[in-house]
């Protein structure tokens, strides 16, 4: 695989896995066509025979395929959920709690780079602080990183952050905070006490980082709109459940009302005029692509919740969606800190977020030059050696002999994303070359249709 959107911004190491959704390990029977349904609009349905279980297996079967850039692996906290649990909505016991941990610990020993959650998506919404804590715990003998997304980034994102942090200070393990941002008008223009808190974390001894994509829109699957609850006996359920018509009143009141504490309501906290569908599985619903969830209601004469559940029911879960719900000046803020590096957080497939063909040269071209938010060393770093020592990658991040040769040559003058939300499936301008091991995968702007990539295996 080329991942030529990827590979012609720059990216010579993709870190998989985060969010909580890893591919490995996966051991349940029958668990990995159930777990694909799942994760349908994040990972697309690709026709490729799941032959893995284990994460060198997975590894294997990626080289085996080849990859134009470096694949790294954070184990999931979902996933491992989900092999010992299913979809179920309830608390593990004490011998089913000791079974996931010691997946992250076979994970960990086969090379993963970290373990990571996403605590506003099911299976891991699910979980008590406790379950995070307890499996967060099986990094530290390695000193890899927990990578999350934290309960919340809205509504309730300081008790989230407060949780996260208290979880590296009681375990001793370094956090790495995913996609950081504050979202939702409520929390507009509250940047600086967030990253505030991520020098105190520091100050309490926690080795805490953070990423993000510099755009004031994020992405994710249509289904994360859904009440928790929807999610809980699987993918099937979910989809008997969004065709009965009690329980769309339900999830409809759900979400007007907020009537769930702790729950990241994301097409609430966003405004459906504000969640924009960015792809489907089917022919038939293309035409919705680009287009916002209000819009497509008003058109079926509909509403919004309903909108939601048809598409949902109609694709069998493949809609991912755009969400316009952050701040410029905040997204400013968050990029200026020192302890904040660049990622893409992309998902392909239809009309996706910009991000996918774009981050990287829009920090280079936008920020950079013509902004001077950024020096142009400090943009550098923040996508180098900043996310390299994050990860703990110690061959990667820097030029010097002996470290890996992965290497991009750009023009500083020229740099720049095309890629819009229009118009999102554009290449950028400026970045000439991309090698990665010392193959040229990117050369004189296009893809050579080498695959130099490796697995990374701790």
């Amino acid at each position: 695989a080329t991942l030529a959107p990827k590979l012609r911004q720059g990216i010579t190491t993709e870190i998989l896995g985060q969010d909580g959704f890893s591919m490995a390990p996966m051991h349940r029977e029958g668990g990995a066509e159930e777990w694909a349904k799942q994760l349908g609009a994040l990972a697309g349905r690709v026709d490729v025979d799941w032959t893995w279980g284990s994460v060198e297996e997975y590894f294997q079967a990626v080289e085996e395929n080849g990859v134009a850039p470096n694949v790294g692996l954070l184990a999931g906290h979902g996933t491992v959920r989900f092999n010992v649990l299913g979809m179920a909505d309830r608390a593990p016991t004490d011998d089913e709690l000791a079974e996931m941990g010691d997946l992250v610990t076979e994970a960990l020993e086969d090379g993963a780079l970290g373990f990571s959650t996403g605590l506003i998506y099911t299976p891991c919404t699910y979980a008590d602080t406790r379950e995070v804590g307890e499996l967060a715990a099986r990094l530290a003998p390695y000193g890899r990183p927990f990578v999350a997304h934290v309960r919340s980034e809205g509504r309730w994102i300081w008790e989230a952050l407060d949780e996260y942090v208290d979880i590296g200070a009681d375990e001793g393990i370094p956090l790495h905070l995913s996609h950081f941002k504050v979202a939702g008008g409520a929390q507009h223009g509250k940047a600086d006490r967030a990253t505030q808190l991520v020098e105190t974390a520091r100050e309490r001894g926690v080795d805490m980082a953070a990423e993000q994509y510099p755009y004031t829109a994020g992405s994710t699957m249509l289904s994360a709109v859904l009440p928790p609850w929807v999610h809980a006996d699987g993918p099937d359920a979910t989809l008997e459940t969004l065709r009965d018509d009690d329980a769309r009143e339900r999830i409809r009141k759900d979400i007007e009302q907020w009537r769930i504490d702790g729950w990241e309501n994301i097409g609430a906290l966003a405004g459906w005029d504000n969640v924009v569908i960015a792809n489907v599985e089917s022919s038939e619903n293309e035409d919705v692509e680009g287009e916002s969830v209000a819009a497509v209601a008003a058109e079926r004469g509909t509403h919004p919740v309903e909108a939601v559940c048809d598409l949902l029911v109609e694709e069998e879960l493949g809609v991912s969606m755009v969400l316009h719900l952050l701040a410029e000046d905040d997204v400013r803020t968050i990029m200026a800190d020192e302890r904040v590096c660049i990622a893409t957080d992309g998902l392909f497939g239809g009309k996706p977020h910009p991000r996918v063909y774009g981050t990287y040269p829009r920090v280079l071209g936008h920020y950079v030059r013509e902004e001077n938010l950024l020096t142009l060393e400090e943009a550098v770093r923040k996508m180098t050696s900043l996310p390299a020592r994050g990860m703990g990658l110690t061959r990667k991040g820097v030029l010097r002999p002996g470290m890996d040769a992965d290497l991009v040559v750009f023009d500083p003058d020229t740099v720049e994303s095309r890629a819009t939300f229009e118009k999102p499936r554009r290449f950028p301008r400026g970045i000439d070359h991309v090698v990665v091991n010392g193959e040229p995968a990117v050369q004189d702007g296009e893809t050579t249709g080498q695959l130099p990539g490796e697995a990374i295996r701790k």
